[in-house]
Parts: structure tokens; sequence; C-alpha cells
């Protein structure tokens, strides 16, 4: 794919980026409607589902066997949140500090799932809505005792196996922090 600042249309030597002194030409024939009400449209048939049950075992059985892969990247994540919680520690929380933590939060919440952990989705997933607009992040540079336990949930969480939401401790711990989150009105609807 060409770059629009690289496409022949913005090229100096093409008649149509240059103002021509020749008149244009007369239109030789007569310009064809289309509706695309009735032409352009096209449907997607699909007659069988677009990943059959093997697709889906073998899927399956690939993340099985990277198991333990994936507790490493989770656990890297891990380390990586909480770097990014000591240096907004450092700073006092400042917004632009608290952008890494929310990005690194974010991927969790995306990838927890995956890793095998549903809780760390749900936990990170809470953290995002705490810091994702300004006046989270202006409540938390303020107070961020509730960001330190969102992280501090989740560092606890893997180091402690607690991959579900089931787990008693669990439970309790993502009903007290969403509880928190939402009672201070700042995630978003």
């Amino acid at each position: 794919m060409v770059h629009p600042r690289n496409s022949r249309c913005l090229s100096p030597a093409n008649a149509l980026a240059r103002p021509s002194a020749a008149k244009p030409a007369a239109p030789s024939a007569k310009a064809e409607i289309i509706d695309p009400r009735s032409i352009g449209l096209r449907s997607l048939e699909l007659k069988k589902p677009v990943f059959d049950a093997k697709a889906v075992a073998r899927a399956d059985e690939a993340l099985s066997a990277m198991g333990d892969e994936l507790q490493l990247w989770l656990d890297a994540d891990i380390e990586r949140l909480q770097a990014a919680r000591m240096r907004a520690e450092a700073v006092n929380w400042t917004p632009l500090s608290q952008e890494d933590v929310y990005a690194i939060a974010h991927d969790l919440k995306g990838l927890g799932a995956t890793y095998g952990s549903a809780f760390a989705t749900q936990i990170a997933a809470s953290l995002c809505r705490l810091i994702e607009t300004d006046a989270g992040k202006a409540l938390a540079q303020r107070d961020p005792t509730l960001a330190r336990a969102h992280v501090d949930t989740l560092r606890a969480s893997v180091r402690d196996g607690i991959r579900s939401s089931d787990h008693p401790i669990g439970q309790a711990l993502l009903q007290a922090l969403e509880a928190r989150v939402a009672a201070l009105g700042v995630a978003p609807c």
C-alpha cells in the first residue's frame, strides 16, 4: 500500500497535481448512474461456521501447550504494572504517569482470560474504569489508595493462583473494588 504522500495523484509530474493551461475536454458520453441499493449490495453467505469444532479444538490444544509460557507472560505483565505503579508513586500519580498504568492494565484486561485468569481481566477492567477519565485521574492523584489496591489485588491474585471471581476471596475483593469505583462516579457509563 502506498502512503498518501507518495501517491501518484500528488506527484508533481502528474497533470492532476498542477493547474493546466489547456481547456478541459468536453464529456464524450453520458454518465452511467449506478444505484447501490440494487447493484452495489453483495451478500455474504457462510454455508458453514467460519471455525469448525476441529479448529476450535486445535486452538484450545495450542493454548494448553503454551500454559507455562502464558503464566510467564502474565507474571511479566504484573511486573510491568508494578513498575509503572512505582514510577507513578515517584511522581505523585501525575496524569501522565497514570497513562502508563492504564496502558498496562488495559493489556491485562484484554489478555487476562487468554492467560487463564478471568479474575485478572475483571480487576484490570475496574482499574481502567477508575483512571480512564480526567476526573478519575484527578481523584487518583489526590488519593491513589484505590489505584494501589487494584494493583496489589492483581499481584496477590497471580501470586496465590486466584484465577476466577468464583474464589471466595477473589469475589469479595472484586465486589469491593468495583463498588468503590462505581461510588466515585468517575467511570464512564
